[in-house]
């Protein structure tokens, strides 16, 4: 078996995380769930979205971390799923321009709700 830094021993345990890691992890996952939860009875008007969005990247960050271990990876690795939610973002804001092009009265029917609104 040679010295270098990529060889693995295929029965060689990955890397082993401590119980109070994961402890304090899961408890701050509680925590940020439980003010999701809270969040919901707090009237922000356009705000309520992008504080549910930031508290669940939030969470997502720590579940990569520390469950998927992404913190103690090689920094490729890193790079390559930041780069991957960098281009879903990008995908999801190319559709979002274009949500206002498209009214719910140019399709009769297509939104019974909104039809019953305008009533």
């Amino acid at each position: 078996m040679s010295d270098h830094a990529h060889d693995h021993d295929p029965n060689a345990v990955g890397h082993v995380v401590s119980m109070k890691i994961l402890v304090g992890v899961w408890l701050a996952l509680m925590v940020l769930t439980y003010i999701t939860v809270a969040a919901t009875y707090i009237d922000l008007g356009e705000f309520n979205f992008p504080l549910a969005m930031l508290i669940a990247t939030v969470k997502a960050a720590l579940v990569c971390l520390y469950f998927m271990h992404l913190r103690w990876d090689r920094p490729f690795n890193t790079i390559v799923f930041l780069s991957s939610l960098g281009f879903v973002a990008l995908f999801i804001g190319f559709v979002m321009t274009d949500k206002n092009e498209y009214h719910e009265d140019e399709i009769p029917g297509y939104a019974p709700k909104i039809e019953e609104e305008k009533r």
